[in-house]
């Protein structure tokens, strides 16, 4: 086997590879669009969060395009959606706001932190913040990008930004006792597109790299390159 059929191969069957994982991505890509509720969301199951503080709220998160907002419009990559139902008699409010302005504004207040989420099973951890002030209600402040409050379940709607974000759930009139069940979900209205455009490419990639394969692979009808001797029929006498 010579360079050239080497080469062929080895381009063949990195060909191949590419094509694998761009087919099972654009394969993983449609099964979560088909997943999308009626209204357009992709979410997670609705659990119960709780705490004994006066609010909770999400860990820092960090929101990076990268750069990518020169060429990606927000609306192509979709609302977040949050949805609250409160499981006590309270009114419920949620909200979203740079990470910063959350911290100063429950600086002194008693609150706590979600730190992490498992999904299967269903698990969350909880940091406790000491604190004995009482917060300003929070619909009557105004470091909110958007929230919702109110009685029964509140969706709220976020169109993504670059930044430092949290998202808080409180008491209404911000009294200690958080407790409701919360889900979260996301728009991703690009999954189709990125879906069959990852399909069709790994089934041309693996056109290409199957005939680097078989054209590697294949032995060819005179591998010596000799011309045939051809044997001379003795002269008659």
């Amino acid at each position: 086997m010579n360079a050239k059929r080497i080469a062929l191969i080895v381009t063949g069957s990195l060909a191949t590879l590419l094509a694998t994982a761009l087919m099972i991505g654009g394969g993983v890509a449609l099964y979560g669009d088909s997943q999308k509720d009626s209204d357009g969301y992709l979410s997670t199951d609705t659990h119960r969060f709780e705490a004994g503080t006066r609010a909770l709220a999400t860990e820092n998160l960090d929101l990076d395009l990268g750069g990518a907002d020169r060429f990606v419009q927000t609306n192509d990559l979709g609302d977040v959606r949050v949805q609250v139902d409160s499981r006590g008699e309270k009114p419920v409010f949620v909200g979203i706001a740079r990470t910063s302005d959350v911290e100063s504004y429950l600086s002194g207040v008693s609150y706590t932190t979600l730190t992490d989420v498992e999904s299967t099973p269903f698990d969350a951890d909880y940091d406790d913040h000491a604190g004995s002030g009482r917060p300003v209600a929070p619909a009557d402040s105004h470091i909110w990008a958007t929230s919702e409050q109110g009685s029964g379940k509140q969706t709220l709607n976020w169109e993504i930004e670059d930044g430092d974000w949290s998202v808080v759930v409180m008491n209404a009139d911000g009294s200690a006792g958080v407790d409701a069940d919360i889900s979260a979900g996301a728009e991703l209205p690009f999954l189709t597109a990125l879906g069959w455009t990852a399909l069709g490419s790994g089934g041309f990639v693996l056109a290409i790299g199957v005939f680097l394969l078989v054209a590697g692979i294949r032995r060819p009808g005179n591998p010596t390159g000799t011309a045939p001797v051809t044997e001379v029929a003795p002269a008659a006498a």
